[in-house]
């Protein structure tokens, strides 16, 4: 049996139709559509949405590469078991998506992009917004999409829709090989009808099974770890995907090993857990840090193991430490040469355990943990306790992370993702509940702060939900704070205001640099970079003409007040914080390698170049 419909009517009904399992469990997998209509999806797709019968709600948003953050977002804190798919325009539209595209990829997310596309019949051409290759005509600016998309498609007949379709739900739904999927829509092709079976059209579950270690490797594994005196645990966000957090908080007490995290991976443990040592690498703590240089074996769970997590390889390099890496991915369990386990965070933990019954480390090592945990809460009691000399001076930005810790309820969401925000919230932000921290830091994309609260709250309409986000962060993306309005998804901004990207100025200052186009300051006539006067900027007015209900705080205690009142808002809300320019976290015995530039007139760079170099030597010879 067939259905006639067009490609834009069968997708639709297609979408609605999608479910996954895991665990027995099946769940709904497109929670709807995101976009904006353009020339290229308005009478194809927006017809379809409008006029077909289905169940998927249509949010308007207000800049596609927003949207897309929203729907990353929205499947991140969901463990990868629900999406929102995300339609734009040909032309800008379209590649205004591809930034969000490499953040979902990058970060192993599944979201579904449907740019539409320049006509497949070619006879309008070249139409408004086509990009005109001179020596292959069948090159759209959708082709950007390629390299970015884990799976990449255009319909340039309906009737290819029904492959294309199975083949993005395989990727969407593999914990391996997931990212964005991108299926282009010529603008013709999406108006043109064809009889679809309805099988097709008909309810699939697509079940999430979780894959097992080879019992030999996971032998392998077991023998290795007991002979180690010193090992330690990194735990990425494979942890959260598979839902492996309560097994390996319990993996972690049973045979007495700590926990590290990386950005994706924190809150996997509490930080209350005796096992838990926080943030691992550039961005970690004092006490992961030392644990990950003195380790005679290291278990990865989950990770990229990106250059933040590694230390540039400063880290978790050298032939005397053993790894092992659990992960669902081959490609990154053999990353810095370990032993790869490739299967489930799960199945793996638990099958481990079950090898290591008995076996745990010695109390002595234990007793040390235990020493390194309690220094690092009390250097965490102090930097949150710093206070202006000052009354009229910004607060500085630890104290302020500090009061918002405080206050904040244990199962409510913060939302990050760029600035020296996400180090101070690696080392410092003590979560008290899984799935409560939410940074986004294998991109670490500017502008998805607020996006990126949007879609938590469409994920969790529960939980409060806080994005904390730079000036800078903030003035480059934040038009899904409109969204939330017009939806009445009430989240969360707190804005810290810094006047400028003083996350890299401080990077310029520690390899030489007096600091240079990085501040929000005007332009003071023939000078290199604009270096006057600060230009002010009223963040909390500009959110309040928006819609927002505001509160400016400029103490601790109106920031209490502030929170306070957000909770009660009917809306969504900004809290406008001043803090000082340089009142960020530093270093904690970590390292990351950047260019410097070998040859300046400035004897600081030149210094700094000779020192990095002589560092990325040290750390190319152990790795």
């Amino acid at each position: 049996m067939t259905v006639r419909l067009t490609m834009a009517q069968a997708l639709v009904r297609f979408l609605d139709q999608q479910w996954v399992e895991r665990d027995g469990h099946e769940t709904k997998f497109v929670a709807g559509v995101m976009g904006i209509f353009g020339h290229g999806n308005v009478t194809g797709l927006g017809e379809a949405l409008e006029n077909e019968a289905h169940s998927l709600p249509f949010v308007r948003a207000n800049n596609e590469q927003g949207m897309v953050h929203a729907a990353v977002a929205y499947a991140k804190q969901l463990d990868r078991l629900g999406i929102w798919a995300c339609t734009s325009s040909i032309g800008p539209g379209a590649t205004n998506m591809v930034t969000a595209a490499a953040t979902a990829t990058i970060n192993r997310i599944p979201v579904l992009l449907l740019p539409g596309d320049i006509f497949a019949d070619r006879q309008p051409d070249p139409v408004l917004q086509q990009l005109e290759h001179p020596v292959n005509a069948t090159v759209s600016v959708n082709d950007c999409f390629i390299p970015v998309s884990r799976y990449f498609d255009r319909i340039s007949r309906p009737e290819q829709l029904v492959p294309a379709m199975l083949a993005a739900m395989r990727v969407l739904t593999d914990p391996a090989a997931t990212g964005a999927v991108t299926i282009a829509l010529p603008q013709d092709v999406q108006a043109e009808a064809f009889d679809y079976p309805e099988s097709f059209l008909a309810r699939r579950v697509w079940r999430i099974g979780r894959a097992p270690a080879e019992p030999r490797a996971l032998d392998g594994a077991a023998s290795a770890i007991r002979g180690w005196k010193r090992p330690l645990i990194v735990a990425g966000g494979g942890v959260h995907y598979s839902g492996a957090a309560g097994a390996l908080a319990d993996f972690a007490l049973r045979h007495g090993i700590p926990v590290a995290e990386t950005q994706a991976g924190k809150s996997a443990v509490t930080w209350s857990h005796p096992m838990s040592v926080g943030g691992i690498g550039v961005t970690g703590t004092l006490a992961a840090n030392q644990l990950a240089q003195t380790a005679d074996g290291v278990l990865f769970v989950g990770s990229r193991l990106s250059d933040f997590t590694t230390a540039s390889k400063s880290f978790f390099s050298g032939t005397e430490q053993q790894r092992i890496h659990l992960n669902a991915e081959r490609a990154d369990a053999m990353k810095l040469d370990a032993m790869p386990l490739v299967g489930d965070a799960q199945v793996g933990l638990e099958a481990l355990g079950a090898l290591l019954d008995g076996h745990a480390t010695v109390s002595a090592y234990q007793s040390e943990i235990a020493e390194l945990r309690s220094a690092w809460a009390s250097e965490v009691d102090r930097v949150y306790g710093l206070r202006p000399v000052d009354s009229d001076e910004d607060l500085p930005q630890t104290a302020v992370l500090g009061r918002l810790n405080h206050a904040l309820g244990e199962n409510d969401v913060i939302v990050c993702a760029a600035g020296s925000l996400p180090g101070d919230l690696h080392r410092l932000w003590r979560p008290a509940a899984a799935k409560s921290y939410h940074l986004e830091y294998g991109y670490s994309c500017m502008g998805y702060e607020v996006a990126g609260a949007f879609g938590a709250k469409l994920a969790h309409p529960d939980r409060e939900v806080w994005a904390l986000v730079g000036d800078g962060s903030f003035l480059m993306l934040h038009s899904e704070l409109i969204t939330a309005l017009q939806e009445g998804v009430r989240i969360h901004v707190v804005l810290f205001d810094n006047r400028g990207f003083q996350c890299i100025r401080g990077l310029q200052q520690s390899q030489g640099s007096a600091g240079f186009g990085n501040e929000l300051r005007r332009r003071v006539p023939g000078a290199r970079a604009a270096a006057g006067e600060y230009h002010p900027i009223d963040f909390a007015a500009y959110a309040e003409a928006l819609g927002a209900a505001v509160f400016r705080a400029r103490s601790l205690t109106e920031l209490d007040g502030a929170i306070a009142a957000a909770r009660l808002s009917d809306r969504a809300t900004l809290i406008e914080v001043k803090v000082a320019r340089d009142s960020m976290t530093h270093g904690y015995e970590s390292w990351w390698r950047v260019g410097v530039a070998e040859v300046s007139r400035s004897e600081n760079v030149a210094r700094a170049a000779a020192a990095m170099q002589e560092r990325t030597k040290s750390a190319k010879e152990t790795t």
